[in-house]
């Protein structure tokens, strides 16, 4: 699903024009980059948590020529699924006798 999905969706579910749930989309993206760019966490009730994650520094090896090569820290992002989302989406088929 694009971002053009989703704002035409909000868009059919709440009847304003196109450009209004696309400029919605586009804020609400925009806020949740710009608390993870300072730092915080951004919860979602009943969907998830993003948050910023760092990964130290530590050595590695170039897979083409086998040097050692020092890897740098870097800030990840990460998504963990709200207990509702994760079981929505868990689908489990029953095993077969």
């Amino acid at each position: 699903m694009t971002k053009l999905e989703v704002a035409t969706a909000l868009r059919e579910r709440t009847g304003i024009s196109q450009r209004q749930a696309f400029d919605a989309v586009e804020l609400f993206l925009n806020s949740v980059k710009d608390a993870l760019k300072q730092g915080e966490k951004v919860s979602l009730v009943g969907f998830g948590t993003f948050y910023i994650k760092t990964k130290e520094a530590r050595n590695g090896r170039n897979p083409r020529t086998g040097e050692k090569i020092r890897i740098p820290p870097k800030s990840i992002i990460v998504f963990k699924p709200g207990k509702e989302f994760r079981e929505l989406v868990n689908v489990t088929t029953p095993k077969s006798a």
